[in-house]
C-alpha cells in the first residue's frame, strides 16, 4: 500500500514539472468544476406542482404563467393530457347528471360557462404565449368578434346529455352584452343549440369580480324558482360564491386566472 502511495505522489509530481499540457485523465479522480443546473425533470416537477396549485385553487391571484413553465403549459394544452382531463370532467358530469331525479316542474338547471368551458380560445392563446402575456381585453375582443372559437368536444357531449335528460341549460358568461350576437353565432356554429338562457354582463355588471357577478346571476335564477343542480366552468369564480350548485365541475385551465 505504501509503495502505491509513493508511486501516485511521484506521478503527480512529475506532471506538475512537465512542460506538456496538463491532462486530467492521468488523475485517478479528476475534479469536477462545472456546477449542476436545474434539470428539465426538476422544471417538469415544479410546473406540474404549480398547475396542481392552480386547479386546486391553492394559489393566490396571478396574472401570467411562470416563465419557466411556458413550454410545459404549451405542451399540456396542445397535447393529449389536456384532452384526457377534459374528457374525465365531462364523463363525471354525465354520470352525475344521469343519477339526478329531475323534478316534474322543469326547473332543474345546469349552468355552463362559455370560454374554455364550451368554446376553446386556444387558437387565440397560441398567439399570446399560452398565458405568458398579461391579458389584453381589446385584443381578446377582436378574437371574439371573429366567432370562430371551436367547441370543446367533451363539453359538447355533456351539454347534449344534459339537455336530453331534461335539464334546462343556462349559459352564464363573463362576456359583455354587446358581444351577444357574435357569441350566439359562435355557439351555434360550434354545435351548441337550444339553450334556455344566455346571460352576459350588462352595463351594471362591468367592474364586478366574476365571483360576485356570477353569484348575483345565480341568485336571480333561484329567486325565479330554478334549482341549480349542476355547474361547469374552468374558473373557480364560475363555481364559488352564493347559490352554488348541488354539484360543480371544474375544467382545467392553467393559462389564465379570473377572480
Amino acid at each position: 500500500m505504501n509503495s502505491l502511495r509513493i508511486f501516485l505522489l511521484f506521478a503527480l509530481f512529475s506532471i506538475s514539472l512537465s512542460h506538456e499540457p496538463f491532462n486530467s485523465h492521468l488523475l485517478p479522480r479528476p475534479l469536477i468544476l462545472e456546477y449542476p443546473q436545474e434539470s428539465s425533470e426538476e422544471i417538469q416537477l415544479e410546473c406540474t406542482s404549480w398547475r396542481f396549485g392552480v386547479e386546486a385553487n391553492n394559489l393566490g391571484p396571478w396574472k401570467t404563467i411562470p416563465v419557466a413553465c411556458a413550454e410545459y403549459v404549451k405542451y399540456y394544452m396542445t397535447g393529449r393530457a389536456y384532452e384526457i382531463d377534459l374528457e374525465r370532467v365531462a364523463n363525471e358530469g354525465a354520470i352525475y347528471a344521469r343519477s339526478v331525479e329531475l323534478s316534474a316542474d322543469g326547473n332543474d338547471v345546469w349552468v355552463f360557462d362559455v370560454d374554455e368551458t364550451l368554446l376553446s380560445n386556444l387558437p387565440y392563446y397560441a398567439e399570446h404565449g399560452y398565458g405568458l402575456e398579461v391579458f389584453d381585453e381589446r385584443e381578446f375582443a377582436k378574437w371574439v368578434e371573429k366567432a370562430t372559437a371551436p367547441a370543446i368536444g367533451s363539453s359538447l357531449k355533456l351539454y347534449e346529455v344534459v339537455q336530453s335528460l331534461g335539464f334546462k341549460t343556462f349559459l352564464l358568461t363573463g362576456r359583455s352584452e354587446n358581444q351577444r350576437s357574435v357569441t350566439v353565432e359562435n355557439l351555434i356554429n360550434a354545435g351548441f343549440q337550444n339553450w334556455d338562457k344566455l346571460i352576459l354582463r350588462g352595463s351594471n355588471d362591468h367592474g364586478k369580480q366574476a365571483t360576485v357577478y356570477k353569484s348575483e346571476k345565480r341568485s336571480e335564477m333561484v329567486k325565479e324558482g330554478y334549482r341549480i343542480v349542476g355547474n361547469s366552468g374552468d374558473q373557480w369564480s364560475d363555481l364559488l360564491g352564493s347559490e352554488m350548485s348541488l354539484r360543480s365541475f371544474k375544467l382545467p385551465n392553467p393559462m389564465y386566472y379570473i377572480p
